[in-house]
């Protein structure tokens, strides 16, 4: 055990060096800082590996900062049975500071404790030596705040946790703070860490560390120098690890130091200090238990009754006995798995499992597959342990893996097939027919399939190292291009490549000048180019009879054609939707299905756009096609934004963008518009900085098309963040990129209103005027009527700039109307908005109860503190703000307009619930700002504001 003192100034506000470094904890760190930031302790505790020490060395760290003393102890399991040894590492330097104020008996009992030289223990000078530690502390916090750091817990000597129990329960309001760490089991478990909290105040908030997310681990390994690693084997790691971070970084070191480079679907190297964690009672189980349990870590879903078929004789019994040695959690023979399997066996957790495996030797696996590929009754499982039971080529096996990955394939599990794929490349044949090559190359679409975008490249591009035959080549550049994404300026050098690899074949041609045509849309920025190239890649796949190809290229040309305002767009829709269809295109992002959303979406057809875009989701998902999965679900939030069914669409538009940060698929235009659907419904400061990572991203990719979108995204946020000189000059520069790229539908972007209403509030109507004429010429020819709504919503401000106040009441008056009539609920809450803000101008009276309900309705978060503000600063009835009682004022006046409300809230009897639905911010919130109230006014509850209250009105 070691332990350290520190002693410094008085109270200061804490600065945060290291907790910044803890990963995927934000939520934790943040209600640690509410507790400690009041005067509260803190008790973390978690299993093994979870972090409890990172956040406790963080937390610590940050407040030492603000306490005069800190003190430290670390206890080990080696020395837990030495008595008073946490104490002397937590006072035995602090002691001299403070003795000589002790009473002798005092003195005696605690020197006694610290140095070992006499006999005194608990139960000989227990009262005094009690009673020694408390004054000590007291005398210390007398000096200024004491902040009590204390890690491992479960080792403490018991003496030292007696005598901190008996101190912590009687320091009543001393500014004593106490930071611990406790180890608790992996399976959460009610009230376990009750024990600890004896030698903690009464109040101490007690948190549990979970495991950490799988982008939050990928955040981590990066962190500690783990780069490179593909995401799936960041997926592996995730599963095996369970989230421990400990355990995913010792995962991440066995692959650096390992040899040989990990291969998809084999499992990881688990490192020796894994194995000896996770396996230490393994030697309580005989040999044959033993290999139960390596068959059952083999099995993708072991059950008692595979294992039992697998040739396990004993199984009920020696699962048992694993279970009673938490090895795994064996569910009865009439019990159902998390899968609905009965009599499943689970491992505790996902590491005893890999380390089982890993510590076997190669023949004692290859036995395990074998037993299991009989056993198993899935074609897929059992083709996938006969291939691991068998070493070297075998056609008949790679046969067998390849029909496997064909069934997971039409299951919708790419992601399977593309794993048998390999399997079934790596037992063909030097002479077998279909030839490995042509075996990988079907696995990397089918990675590319699943969103694994990494894997795919790199089989691809093996492919090509070796591949002779132009077909296989052609398709291999395919995938490397696709994989590329939006950055398809990164691939070049490839294009001119498969060129002189498709020959004069139309075919093969085709794919090459459809990948061509996205190539002028978003490296060049030619829209008329990429719309030529796609109907040259149709024209060329129609004589080849590849009738997919076709579907896709003149799907991107009715795209173009309709962002251009193309008069042709209705009629090359109509071909990409007519028969034959090929059902993989036609739910593909990319094709017809999704073309026709886009002209229901922009052609304010609502309720159709969502039921398209909704049976697109469904065949998608049950297909497995994640790249489409994100896109459509964006699709499917901006309906339900248009919609202004705020909430819903931010919900979508989250998960979506977690599913393009897994996969790496589109994060430029996730992050885009998660940043619309933020400033519609969520924090408009999360809007900002997620549209400003999309422009940052989109510029780096060279992609212009979704640089003029986050742009656009960027531009609203400003709006909605009240920065109307940032909106413009984001707006200018979307308008003058989509004018050179040649779109001219204001319903793509539909960023124009913003722009003219900006233009207004920063003094340029003229201009704005400009901004409104242009777009409506085009709106009209296209017929985009809710677009013309908010272009008038937006000449109704120039016209009121102007001192034209009754006209632009009535063309308010009437953009509302027809916006609500569109079903456009969010525009139009803006428009009532707009209307009762001109109202309040022209009378200095008004009523904004239309524009709050309706935003209400949308549940509009942003616009509704765009409300608050107005009430605030006096534009707006007074009458929906909670009042301050006059008893009470005089103190409230040190507090910010938000505290000042939250502060009267709590007077009127609010809970923390009800206050934030009454201010339109999120409880978390509301307690941090609790948190910034009590610190103001020097008290420590909401019960003491009611105090200060009743204080006042009887005169004290």
């Amino acid at each position: 055990m070691r332990g350290a003192v520190r002693v410094r100034r008085d109270f200061e506000e804490p600065v945060r060096p290291l907790s910044e470094q803890v990963v995927g904890r934000d939520e934790l760190l943040g209600r640690a800082r509410e507790q400690l930031s009041r005067g509260g302790s803190l008790l973390l505790h978690g299993p093994p590996g979870i972090g409890k020490s990172t956040v406790l060395r963080a937390m610590a760290a940050e407040y030492a900062e603000s306490a005069r003393t800190v003190l430290r102890c670390s206890a080990t399991e080696s020395e837990s049975h030495l008595p008073f040894l946490a104490l002397v590492d937590l006072l035995g330097l602090v002691a001299d500071e403070v003795a000589d104020a002790l009473p002798a008996p005092q003195q005696a009992a605690l020197e006694a404790a610290l140095t070992g030289r006499a006999e005194s223990s608990l139960h000989q000078d227990g009262l005094a030596l009690r009673l020694a530690v408390l004054s000590v502390l007291r005398a210390l916090a007398a000096k200024g705040p004491v902040l009590l750091v204390a890690d491992d817990l479960q080792w403490l000597d018991a003496p030292s946790a007696e005598l901190l129990g008996f101190a912590a329960r009687r320091l009543g309001g001393m500014p004593v703070r106490m930071l611990g760490a406790v180890r608790t089991g992996t399976e959460p478990k009610e009230q376990e860490h009750d024990p600890y909290l004896r030698a903690y105040p009464p109040e101490t908030l007690a948190l549990r560390l979970t495991p950490l997310s799988h982008p939050q681990i990928a955040e981590l390994l990066t962190n500690r120098g783990h780069t490179g690693l593909r995401r799936s084997t960041l997926r592996d790691i995730h599963h095996t690890s369970g989230g421990n971070p400990l355990f995913a970084l010792e995962l991440g070191r066995a692959l650096a130091e390992s040899t040989t480079p990990h291969r998809p679907g084999e499992p990881l190297p688990v490192p020796t200090s894994l194995r000896a964690l996770v396996l230490s009672r393994l030697d309580l189980l005989s040999a044959e238990a033993r290999r139960t349990l390596l068959v059952a870590s083999a099995g993708a879903r072991p059950t008692q009754a595979l294992l039992a078929a697998a040739g396990r004789r004993n199984v009920e019994a020696e699962i048992a006995l694993a279970a009673s040695l938490g090895l795994v959690a064996a569910l009865g023979p009439d019990s159902h798995g998390p899968d609905g399997q009965e009599g499943a066996v689970r491992f505790a957790h996902p590491l005893v499992s890999a380390a089982l495996y890993a510590q076997a030797t190669p023949q004692e696996r290859r036995a395990a597959h074998a037993a299991l590929s009989t056993a198993a009754s899935d074609p897929i499982e059992r083709a996938r342990h006969l291939a691991l039971a068998t070493t070297g080529t075998d056609e008949e096996v790679a046969a067998r893996l390849s029909e496997a990955a064909a069934l997971a394939r039409d299951r919708g599990a790419p992601s399977v097939a593309a794993q048998l794929g390999l399997l079934a490349a790596r037992h063909t044949p030097a002479d077998g027919r279909p030839g490995a090559d042509e075996r990988r190359l079907r696995s990397a679409e089918d990675a590319l399939t699943s969103g694994q975008i990494d894997l795919a490249r790199e089989v691809a591009r093996d492919v090509l190292d070796r591949a002779t035959d132009a077909a296989v080549r052609v398709r291999a550049w395919m995938v490397v291009i696709d994989s590329a994404g939006q950055a398809m300026a990164d691939v070049e050098a490839v294009f001119p490549q498969a060129l002189a690899d498709a020959g004069d074949d139309p075919r093969l041609l085709a794919l090459v000048r459809y990948q061509l045509a996205w190539r002028a849309l978003l490296v060049e920025g030619e829209m008329a180019k990429g719309r030529e190239e796609a109907a040259h890649a149709a024209r060329l796949a129609a004589t080849a009879g590849d009738r997919s190809t076709e579907l896709l290229a003149l799907s991107f040309q009715a795209q173009m054609e309709t962002l251009m305002g193309h008069p042709a767009a209705p009629a090359t829709l109509e071909k990409a939707l007519a028969e034959p269809q090929d059902l993989r295109v036609a739910c593909d992002h990319n094709g017809a299905g999704a073309t026709r959303f886009r002209w229901l979406i922009m052609s304010d057809q609502l309720t159709d756009a969502r039921a398209t875009i909704t049976r697109l989701l469904g065949e998608v998902r049950r297909r497995g096609i994640v790249e489409s999965e994100v896109h459509f679900l964006r699709g499917l939030a901006e309906t339900e934004l248009r919609s202004g069914h705020c909430g819903r669409a931010l919900d979508l538009a989250h998960e979506s963008l977690r599913l393009a940060r897994d996969t790496g698929i589109g994060e430029a235009a996730g992050n885009m518009f998660t940043s619309l659907a933020e400033a519609a419904g969520g924090d408009v400061h999360r809007a900002l900085a997620l549209a400003a990572d999309a422009v940052r991203r989109a510029e780096d990719d060279g992609d212009l098309i979704y640089l003029s979108r986050a742009l656009g995204a960027l531009g609203h946020a400003r709006l909605v963040a009240g920065d109307a000189a940032g909106t413009v000059e984001s707006l200018r520069r979307a308008r003058e990129l989509e004018q050179g790229i040649g779109i001219f539908d204001p319903a793509r972007g539909r960023w124009h209103g913003d722009l003219a209403e900006a233009l207004v509030l920063i003094g340029e109507p003229a201009e704005a005027q400009d901004v409104i004429t242009a777009t409506r010429e085009h709106a009209v020819r296209l017929r985009r009527a809710s677009v013309l709504a908010v272009l008038d919503r937006a000449e109704a401000l120039v016209k009121a700039a102007a001192g034209h106040h009754e006209a632009a009441a009535e063309q308010l008056t009437s953009a509302q109307d027809r916006l609500a009539q569109l079903g456009y609920g969010l525009e139009e809450a803006r428009a009532a908005l707009a209307l009762a803000r001109l109202r309040a101008e022209q009378s200095g009276r008004g009523s904004y109860d239309e524009a709050a309900r309706l935003f209400r309705r949308c549940k509009a978060v942003p616009w509704l503190r765009q409300l608050d503000a107005a009430v605030l600063a006096g534009t707006a009835p007074a009458a929906s703000a909670p009042t301050v009682p006059e008893s009470v004022l005089p103190h409230l006046d040190r507090l910010a307009s938000t505290e000042r409300q939250v502060a009267a809230l709590v007077l009127e009897g609010a809970t923390n619930r009800e206050i934030a639905a009454r201010l339109y911010i999120s409880v978390k919130t509301v307690e941090a700002t609790l948190t910034r109230v009590y610190r103001k006014l020097g008290i420590r509850s909401r019960v003491d504001i009611v105090r200060l209250a009743a204080g006042q009105q009887r005169g004290d």
